[in-house]
């Protein structure tokens, strides 16, 4: 497998594409759907949460963080993590954009 010519798109087509990659593991989901639910910062309860290894959790808050889905803060030894509230609205108003492109009220059916 060749490498990903990134360069090819645009920087909204590397963006939404990260974001995407980033909201394709299960794992994921729940930690946002958590996060959400609390509506505060969290830490430790996330590995109950999901079940998975408090190195798994660690990953997977990686990967939502570099992103810019969620925000961390260290108070004393431990990380506490939100959602970055204002990305999360420009990632749903990216989504939404791209799933409302069609025109659904158009006659041609190609397919």
């Amino acid at each position: 497998m060749g490498t990903t010519k990134t360069s090819l798109f645009t920087e909204e087509q590397n963006e939404l594409a990260q974001l995407a990659k980033a909201l394709g593991h299960p794992a994921r989901i729940a930690i946002l759907q958590h996060l959400l639910r609390a509506k505060a910062c969290i830490n430790s309860d996330l590995v109950q949460e999901t079940g998975l290894a408090q190195a798994t959790v660690s990953q997977h808050l990686r990967e939502l963080k570099d992103v810019g889905l969620i925000k961390g803060s260290i108070e004393g030894s431990a990380m506490n993590y939100c959602i970055h509230s204002e990305n999360w609205n420009t990632a749903a108003q990216r989504l939404s954009e791209l799933f409302n492109f069609i025109d659904t009220n158009s006659s041609n059916n190609c397919c």
